[in-house]
């Protein structure tokens, strides 16, 4: 899915805060995206919250990334898969999948959002990003 938004300077992850995979793979970008293409916000915060007025999203349902990337924006494998394309090493390979119907994409993301945390847990609250890392956390 697709909307448009206001440009900004970075992309911008807004992920589920308290999703053991979600944590896992803001800290796995972090790690492949030297360059500081993304910053990132909770679904919960209120940035994260008042993003998803803004754009007309249900603010209680966090089973999707949202990416907001050059005025506009992703979600679900389409918003994976922007991401992997800006990564260092062979992730930006990843993005062929577009490829595929994003019916199909979509419908093995939302399996694996149903699951997520039968699968990988959840934390009691959002994370706190490390003092080094907080100029990355909106």
């Amino acid at each position: 899915m697709q909307t448009t938004i206001n440009n900004q300077e970075h992309d911008i992850l807004l992920f589920d805060g308290v999703c053991n995979l979600c944590n896992s793979s803001v800290n796995f970008i972090i790690d492949r995206d030297p360059k500081k293409h993304f910053k990132f916000a909770a679904l919960q915060s209120d940035f994260g919250q008042s993003k998803l007025k803004e754009l007309g999203f249900n603010q209680e349902e966090f089973d999707s990334l949202v990416l907001l990337s050059n005025g506009k924006v992703y979600r679900k494998s389409s918003a994976a898969l922007r991401i992997a394309k800006k990564l260092n090493g062979l992730w930006p390979l990843l993005y062929i999948f577009i490829l595929i119907p994003p019916f199909i994409r979509h419908g093995i993301y939302d399996i694996i959002g149903k699951n997520r945390y039968k699968w990988f847990g959840k934390q009691d609250s959002c994370r706190m990003p490390t003092p080094e890392l907080k100029q990355r956390f909106i």
